[in-house]
């Protein structure tokens, strides 16, 4: 709040400082980002400022009462700042706090006058590449499908009640990657187990691979999938 008042009334907490503040990253950048319109001249230390040649009512916004630039302007931003992993991330994380999904995201970047970062935002949401994914170890499990080639799956579908990693509906296959903070109590393991059991009622194939293996095993992990798909797509029971 400090480092916006600084910068004067139309100033906002912008960039990667604004995607901090919406839960869109996991860490502020060193240096605090501020947007202004472009008329404005203010220079503080410890202060990036940003001038901004169109700064609309519709980038503007409030979060614990401090201005700073909306979800979309920002997820804009940053796309012009950070690679695609990371963008991809900001997305997702947009999604699941609900602060807009990716195909509302589509439509208002689409009504966004050019600005950097455009670009690469709207091609991280055509809906041939991008998937929603909830954590970092989904998005390595999904560049090791990628990687070998294997159909596209479903991510974060409801299936029988309940929200999957990731599902080929064709195949009848539902994947699940655990991460280290999740799955450890007896509840929650009975709760895994009936899920699965609630899938394989339902005809499914449930699959689940643990954060280690997906990390130190791909090749494993690879195969097994692979001999799995292989096997559903012949048809064999």
């Amino acid at each position: 709040m400090a480092a916006v008042l600084s910068c004067g009334p139309e100033a906002l907490l912008g960039y990667r400082s604004a995607a901090a503040l919406w839960g869109l990253a996991d860490r502020a950048p060193a240096t605090i980002e501020i947007v202004v319109p472009s008329y404005v001249n203010r220079r503080q230390p410890g202060i990036r400022v940003h001038r901004r040649a169109q700064l609309r009512p519709e980038d503007r916004d409030l979060r614990n009462l401090i201005p700073v630039t909306s979800p979309v302007a920002t997820l804009i931003d940053c796309a012009s700042q950070v690679g695609s992993r990371s963008i991809e991330a900001a997305v997702s994380a947009a999604d699941r706090l609900r602060l807009i999904d990716p195909e509302a995201l589509r439509v208002e970047i689409d009504l966004t006058p050019a600005r950097p970062g455009l670009r690469a935002l709207r091609d991280l949401l055509d809906r041939h590449t991008f998937t929603r994914t909830d954590s970092p170890l989904e998005r390595r499990f999904l560049r090791l499908i990628r990687s070998a080639g294997l159909p596209a799956p479903r991510t974060q579908a409801h299936v029988n009640g309940y929200r999957v990693d990731f599902y080929w509906p064709e195949l009848g296959l539902v994947v699940e990657t655990d991460g280290l903070h999740y799955h450890r109590t007896p509840a929650q393991q009975a709760r895994d187990l009936q899920r699965e059991q609630t899938h394989t009622v339902a005809g499914l194939i449930p699959l689940r691979f643990s954060a280690a293996q997906v990390r130190d095993e791909p090749s494993h992990v690879l195969t097994t999938l692979k001999r799995v798909v292989e096997r559903l797509e012949s048809g064999d029971p």
